[in-house]
């Protein structure tokens, strides 16, 4: 067993997207399983139609759309227990990832999710906190403990160049938001 919650893609009957979720978030209080299934999302988006009317008019509507049809995210601790609450969820037909036989499903890559969780408004992607020219530490990988002063960031790619000083020499590195913290 993991203690580890991660994001799993349920399969359902395309359509009964809405169904599944209400009825997994009735499943999670009715059982009490508040402590193994957190989240239950169904990846939405904003459409905007134009057409033209049967006067000839313009007409704008707005429709929201399912980004996944037949899908249905949930975030959970994967147990024996939080397995069978979802399996056995009406209308669910399996967990993407799983073969069968009752072995675990595979949980989604935590890039791909954070990309659907942005892309749907769920979460905002970070912005650089530091001024080019202060100086930093770096907390992760080989220079963990090095400090240095930093020249530009991308807040895009989510990446900041910072001038190490490297057997003397001043040497420009990229690193991750995350590998850094104020000196």
């Amino acid at each position: 067993m993991s203690d580890k919650k991660r994001w799993y893609v349920v399969q359902t009957y395309s359509g009964s997207e809405d169904s599944v979720k209400q009825d997994i978030e009735r499943r999670i209080e009715s059982m009490g399983m508040q402590s193994l299934i957190f989240n239950v999302l169904i990846p939405e988006e904003t459409v905007i139609e134009k057409k033209i009317n049967a006067k000839g008019e313009e007409e704008t509507i707005t429709k929201i759309k399912k980004i996944y049809p037949g899908y249905v995210f949930v975030e959970l601790i994967i147990t024996d227990e939080s397995w069978h609450v979802i399996r056995n969820t009406p209308q669910v037909t399996g967990f993407l990832g799983s073969s069968g036989g009752r072995t675990k499903p595979v949980p989604m890559p935590a890039e791909e999710m954070n990309q659907i969780l942005l892309q749907i408004g769920v979460i905002e992607k970070p912005t650089f906190k530091y001024e080019i020219g202060e100086m930093v530490e770096i907390i992760n990988g080989p220079f963990t403990g090095f400090k240095g002063e930093v020249l530009s960031f991308d807040n895009q790619k989510e990446t900041v160049l910072v001038n190490i000083e490297v057997f003397g020499r001043g040497t420009p590195t990229e690193l991750k938001f995350v590998d850094i913290k104020e000196k």
